[in-house]
């Protein structure tokens, strides 16, 4: 799978990778292998796209992954998501998902996107160095 995931049970957080080509079918993958455990409910995440270099998601799955987010949302439990995006195609393609989150009345978890790591764990609450040395 092109996108790596760990749980930082400390931190209460999600931390994923993305490399490489990363299709509509990996986001809805993802969210399910990560989202279906109750025990992480309400975690925040840290979704780091810079290393894609080859996005081959739609508007559709984009759409399909925000509704399917949503619908695996916790609402008792908020959380915050932090997508890390330098490219200016990645950017967009995260302001999308973003906008469509925003947009779905089951949609607990605020979701934002950065241009910078530094941007994204100050978003989180989350200093640099309790992060894994791998990230």
């Amino acid at each position: 799978m092109p996108i790596t995931w760990r749980v930082d049970h400390g931190a209460r957080v999600v931390i994923a990778v993305a490399r490489g080509s990363v299709a509509d079918a990996d986001l809805t993958a993802y969210q399910r292998a990560v989202w279906s455990q109750p025990e992480i409910a309400g975690y925040d995440e840290l979704l780091d796209v810079t290393e894609v270099k080859q996005p081959k998601v739609h508007r559709d799955g984009i759409r399909d992954a925000a509704n399917l987010a949503a619908q695996l949302d916790d609402t008792r439990l908020a959380g915050r998501f932090a997508i890390v995006a330098d490219s200016d195609v990645a950017y967009g393609l995260a302001r999308m998902y973003q906008s469509y989150r925003e947009l779905d009345r089951r949609s607990v978890r605020s979701v934002s996107v950065f241009r910078t790591m530094k941007e994204a764990l100050d978003f989180l609450g989350i200093d640099r160095s309790e992060l894994p040395d791998a990230f």
